[in-house]
């Protein structure tokens, strides 16, 4: 969620829809600059994507099904969406293949386009199962995975997070289980974008788990929560974004310490990196972490055009080099 409501989108017909999506290559992620190192993000290559269909955009979540191939996301106005990361011979990211959508069930087990009922902002997946999660209409909910034939939700798991302290726009941005090795055991955790307790801090909670519990993260300055992903030491990579008229939108990636991810506790954790309008960005919503071939790890981050003329829906990629306590920016 960003900005304006979204413009009114046509709904598919029930069933897959196969799109084409055209893509421009980013080859420099700050205007102007040739570099690619950016405090401890390498910047490896971006894409802006467009498609002729009506359904396309509003992605606000996404994981790789394989290390930087097959993905699966949510929109929010209500469709899953499926695809492949085409690349060259270097491995940079050159566009999108095989890319179809497909319309959510409600609650009740019905196709719907009222966003305020299938508002998704939130995804992982493990185990052939998709765990998503829904502002407005706040729940997490649980989808077995066939990209060929999405069905209604096959449960739902206790947000733990009293509704009162939900705000209807600023839900669950975060979904995201922890390494089975890591400190959580692989325990299912949320963070809210921007639900609040009296001292202004975020609330969070690790829904499953050994130490199941509410806790909030730290809200450093204006921004706010957006995706996140665990990294494989059980530290949690955040991405967060702010806006301002003055200013416009910014991005934030920030790595959350995983031994402050606790009942009761106030997670905090470095800026890694700050870009604002001097860089390709734009209303970034969807972030994961995978491993490259070569063992580097990678982030990928998407953005949420709002189907709206003034936004784009991007992809970019970083290599994430192993410098945890850096905070950078080159904005």
């Amino acid at each position: 969620m960003w900005l304006t409501a979204h413009q009114p989108v046509r709904a598919a017909a029930e069933g897959v829809e196969r799109l084409e999506v055209s893509a421009s290559p980013i080859r420099q992620f700050r205007l102007g600059v040739a570099g690619t190192r950016f405090g401890p993000l390498e910047f490896v290559g971006g894409l802006e994507l467009s498609s002729a269909s009506r359904d396309f955009g509003a992605l606000s979540s996404f994981r790789f099904l394989t290390p930087g191939g097959d993905f699966v996301g949510v929109a929010d106005t209500g469709f899953w969406f499926f695809g492949t990361i085409a690349r060259d011979a270097d491995g940079r990211p050159t566009g999108i293949e095989n890319f179809r959508m497909q319309q959510m069930f409600d609650r009740a087990g019905r196709v719907s386009d009222r966003k305020w009922e299938v508002d998704a902002e939130s995804l992982d997946v493990r185990d052939g199962v998709a765990t998503v999660g829904f502002e407005r209409d706040h729940r997490i909910a649980r989808f077995k995975l066939d990209p060929d034939d999405m069905k209604p939700a096959i449960g739902e798991v206790d947000f733990l997070i009293p509704k009162r302290e939900l705000r209807q726009n600023r839900g669950f941005e975060t979904v995201a289980h922890a390494p089975l090795d890591s400190r959580q055991k692989g325990a299912l955790v949320i963070v809210s974008e921007k639900s609040l307790d009296k001292q202004g801090n975020i609330f969070a909670a690790v829904i499953e788990g050994p130490e199941k519990g509410i806790f909030t993260v730290k809200r450093l300055g204006e921004f706010d929560v957006t995706d996140g992903a665990f990294l494989p030491g059980g530290d949690l990579l955040l991405l967060e974004r702010s806006f301002s008229m003055a200013t416009g939108v910014k991005m934030r990636l920030r790595r959350i310490a995983g031994e402050t991810i606790a009942k009761g506790a106030v997670a905090d954790g470095p800026v890694l990196f700050e870009a604002d309008m001097g860089y390709q960005i734009d209303n970034m919503e969807g972030l994961d972490v995978w491993t490259r071939a070569d063992g580097a790890l990678v982030v990928s981050i998407i953005s949420d055009d709002n189907h709206s003329i003034l936004q784009r829906n991007l992809y970019l990629e970083f290599v994430l080099h192993d410098e945890p306590h850096e905070q950078a920016s080159d904005g």
